[in-house]
């Protein structure tokens, strides 16, 4: 599953750097992810960076993005590739 910044996002700046896929980016009044860059840090960290950084706990489990975990090492996998070519 993809991961969403909900509304209650302060933009305190603090997601965006920790992405390991760049995946987090300014939209027009908050912070959001893309989800098809969002790997939930699968094939980077054990935890989604962005959640464990988040000072109001506003990301969540995106339910119109869900994935399985393999989906989303695959998708990790598709990224890395891509950026090693």
């Amino acid at each position: 599953m993809s991961l969403k910044i909900t509304e209650l996002c302060v933009n305190c700046d603090v997601c965006d750097p920790v992405c390991p896929n760049q995946a987090i980016s300014l939209g027009v009044e908050i912070y959001e992810i893309a989800p098809n860059l969002c790997t939930e840090c699968l094939g980077h960290d054990d935890t989604p960076q962005c959640v464990e950084v988040c000072p109001v706990e506003c990301i969540i489990i995106d339910p119109d993005h869900t994935e399985s975990r393999e989906q989303l090492l695959a998708k990790y996998a598709t990224l890395t590739a891509e950026e090693h070519t």
